[in-house]
């Protein structure tokens, strides 16, 4: 039996952690959670307090959180290759643009999407994220000297977080294009362990509401 316990809804951001379970290769169980009162239970808000997914259960060990649920996961089966040496220049990388995706990307599409403006000197100055131009031309740099992944050379688990970002943005528009954006999806969702996952929340998913994104 898997020591691993994963709780999602393939309508949330649980499809990023299910494909960074897939990458590591470690087995697990999937407990789906339907939206409302299954997500507020007592039982699952003991793990969960804020009511939503995804949630790993790895033994006693309790991680939400979806940057910490791929960093978690990448130091608990190294072999799998997901993350630099510690101590490395190339680590240090890893945390700059894991936590570049958990605040400014994810503050600045919801900002935008909820139509809040920061595009004034005043308020770019005031927002921790700047602003969604901003926040994009920054991902587009990155990219910019045509390197295969975001931290380069080597596959790891920011492509899992900050490209299942850059993918969503791209498919639901509420991140602009910019040049690489294109080559550099194709490459990672062509994984084998990115289409596993894909397929394993496919089938999850009810019919009529498949191209419906969620916000959980």
């Amino acid at each position: 039996m898997s020591d691993i316990t994963f709780y999602t809804n393939p309508m949330s951001r649980g499809r990023i952690a299910r494909w960074m379970l897939e990458e590591t290769g470690a087995p697990y169980r999937t407990e789906v959670l339907d939206y409302g009162p299954a997500m507020k239970t007592p039982e699952y808000r003991a793990l969960n307090p804020m009511g939503k997914v995804p949630t790993i259960v790895h033994g006693e060990l309790v991680v939400t959180e979806c940057a910490a649920i791929c960093a978690y996961l990448a130091d608990a089966f190294p072999g799998a290759g997901l993350a630099p040496e510690p101590g490395s220049d190339a680590r240090g990388a890893y945390y700059r643009w894991l936590f570049f995706a958990a605040g400014p990307v994810e503050a600045a599409v919801t900002a935008a999407a909820f139509g809040f403006d920061t595009q004034d000197d005043q308020a770019y100055g005031r927002a921790g994220w700047g602003n969604l131009e901003a926040v994009t031309d920054t991902l587009a740099g990155l990219l910019s000297d045509g390197r295969p992944y975001l931290l380069g050379e080597a596959f790891s688990a920011v492509d899992v977080y900050l490209g299942s970002q850059i993918a969503w943005g791209r498919q639901f528009g509420t991140l602009p294009n910019r040049e690489g954006f294109g080559p550099y999806l194709a490459r990672i969702m062509a994984r084998e362990a990115a289409v596993r996952s894909q397929e394993k929340d496919k089938a999850l998913m009810p019919q009529q509401d498949e191209d419906q994104p969620s916000a959980s």
